[in-house]
């Protein structure tokens, strides 16, 4: 009997119980299940190039996790629930993605069909950002805050991601000495770093552009991110992070 046919529409955390112990190892601490028939080229793309691009420090750090992949998930609009479903839904209602923990571990949830394959790449790696923050050694807290204080204090504009970028925002309007210690600047930065991991995480497994925009981090500070990053979670063998880096030897 397919998947197809015993599922139909779950709610995800009953999805994700239901086929917990049918998930395939890729690492020591990657797993996948795959509830749509997948051929093994596509299943490179969507999965297993990204966990081989993932620096060893990240994954040392990361908890067994298990990904799964979808047709579709929903969103309903009353109680927020969140579903996986084989019927195409209605677009205003499809998530491309969805993260939760259960008692055995973190899930990531990745919705598949009619998407590219470049947004299921950045909804990975945007999940596995957010699972590093809460294990990075406190150095690398560190070190990240201290790169965005002076960015602060020198009234740098812009950021990687829109959600960082909100929250900068509510920082800026409502605390006017950068160098406290404050739950407003704790909350961004660790959004910040979530955001700038997610594109440092991206950018080592896929060619990918940054757009340019009103909104955007300077070059000259977004790379002094990134090669912050680098130098606690280098790229594994074979990987860059910049383009100059690939004609080393």
């Amino acid at each position: 009997m397919s998947t197809e046919t015993q599922v139909g529409k779950l709610r995800v955390q009953e999805f994700a119980d239901r086929f917990r112990h049918e998930v395939i190892p890729l690492t020591n601490s990657v797993s996948y299940f795959s509830a749509v028939p997948i051929v093994e080229e596509d299943l490179k793309d969507y999965l297993q190039d990204p966990v081989a691009a993932l620096p060893p420090a990240i994954q040392a750090i990361l908890p067994r996790l298990a990904v799964f992949l979808v047709p579709y998930l929903e969103k309903t609009n009353g109680k927020g629930e969140e579903w996986v479903t084989f019927d195409k839904p209605a677009e205003k209602s499809q998530i491309a993605a969805t993260q939760f923990i259960t008692e055995n571990g973190p899930v990531i949830v990745l919705a598949i069909k009619d998407r590219d394959v470049g947004d299921s790449h950045y909804y990975f790696f945007r999940a596995i950002a957010t699972l590093a923050a809460d294990n990075v050694p406190p150095e690398v807290e560190e070190a990240f805050s201290r790169l965005l204080r002076d960015e602060l204090l020198n009234r740098i504009h812009g950021e990687v991601d829109d959600p960082g970028w909100q929250l900068k925002q509510s920082l800026l309007r409502r605390q006017s000495n950068m160098r406290r210690e404050t739950k407003l600047f704790r909350t961004y930065a660790r959004q910040s770093f979530i955001d700038t991991l997610t594109l440092y995480l991206h950018g080592i497994c896929c060619d990918i552009d940054v757009e340019p925009g009103p909104r955007q981090l300077p070059s000259r500070y977004l790379r002094r991110r990134l090669e912050l990053l680098e130098s606690y979670f280098p790229p594994p063998p074979g990987y860059a992070v910049f383009p100059e880096e690939l004609n080393e030897p």
